[in-house]
């Protein structure tokens, strides 16, 4: 019996390190990683008061978005997430450059913000209205009524007229 026990030994330990390698192996975190950022040379290339639109988008690309009510504002963003098993994820590191432009299209400033820049916000409780009239049970139920073919008979896809008998009796 001795003898049987001590054969399985390394078996067992050889399954044991397989499964705590496996355990060990899903607790990694999963990286996640948004947007690129332009090169450090390439930032530097940008002048304010000189660098134009055009000049921009050939240093750096097109922008990751622009301003909502105007274009005078370019944002180049970079977000790294990691997440461990179910967990939420967490931003590990996060850069947003500003570019931001005049009248005549030429460049004003030159932004950065971190992760370190960033705030939280509380989204405000209820909910945002929707523009129509909000009907009742029973507007919607008579608004159907008409709304149903009761002849059973199918539009045609070439003609668009009614296929079936005709009222007159021919076809």
């Amino acid at each position: 019996m001795l003898r049987h026990t001590l054969q399985h030994r390394p078996l067992f330990a050889l399954f044991a390190a397989a499964a705590t390698v496996a355990a060990l192996g899903a607790c990694s975190p999963t990286v996640d990683q948004r947007g690129n950022l332009p090169e450090p040379g390439k930032m530097a290339a940008i002048q304010p008061g000189s660098t134009t639109k055009e000049q921009v988008v050939k240093i750096l690309g097109t922008p990751s978005s622009t301003g909502v009510f105007n274009d005078s504002s370019w944002y180049y963003i970079s977000r790294r997430t990691e997440q461990v098993a179910f967990f939420h994820p967490e931003v590990t590191d996060q850069q947003v450059f500003i570019v931001s432009f005049d009248d005549k299209g030429v460049v004003r400033t030159v932004n950065h913000k971190g992760v370190e820049d960033g705030r939280a916000i509380q989204p405000a409780p209820g909910a945002t209205p929707a523009p129509g009239r909000e009907l009742t049970f029973l507007e919607q139920i008579i608004g159907n009524v008409g709304r149903f073919n009761r002849g059973g008979g199918r539009v045609g896809a070439e003609s668009g007229r009614r296929e079936g008998p005709s009222p007159n009796g021919g076809n």
